[in-house]
C-alpha cells in the first residue's frame, strides 16, 4: 500500500514537472536601422582579438577585434554601422589588408574575412 502511494506521488510530481508552460515570447518591433560588421581572420596573424585592427568606415575610424572563423557567429564582436553603401577599409600594422565598398541593409550582419 505504501509503495502504491509513493509511486502515485512520484508519478504526479513527474507529470507536473514534465509539463512545459509556454510563456509569450517578447517581441521586438521597430528595430533600429543598423547594420553590423564582424571581422574574421586567422588566429596566428591577429591573435584572436589581442591585436586589434583599425577600421575606417566612410571616415569614421575605430579599433576592432578579429575572431577565428569557427567562433564568429557565437562570440564575434559586432560593430554597428549605418545601413547603405559604405567604403570599408581595414588596416593592420600600417598596411591595408581589406578595402571594399559594401552595401549593407538594415539588421544585416556582414562577416568580413581578413587574409
Amino acid at each position: 500500500m505504501k509503495t502504491r502511494i509513493l509511486f502515485a506521488i512520484i508519478a504526479f510530481c513527474a507529470f507536473l514537472f514534465g509539463c512545459k508552460t509556454n510563456y509569450p515570447v517578447a517581441q521586438q518591433s521597430g528595430k533600429e536601422d543598423m547594420a553590423y560588421l564582424v571581422f574574421v581572420g586567422p588566429n596566428d596573424t591577429y591573435g584572436n582579438g589581442s591585436k586589434p585592427v583599425q577600421v575606417d568606415v566612410d571616415g569614421t575610424k575605430f579599433d576592432a577585434k578579429v575572431v577565428k572563423p569557427k567562433v564568429a557567429n557565437r562570440k564575434g564582436t559586432q560593430y554597428g554601422v549605418a545601413p547603405g553603401r559604405r567604403n570599408v577599409s581595414v588596416t593592420f600594422n600600417g598596411q591595408v589588408v581589406y578595402q571594399k565598398q559594401l552595401f549593407l541593409s538594415a539588421q544585416q550582419t556582414k562577416i568580413i574575412t581578413l587574409p
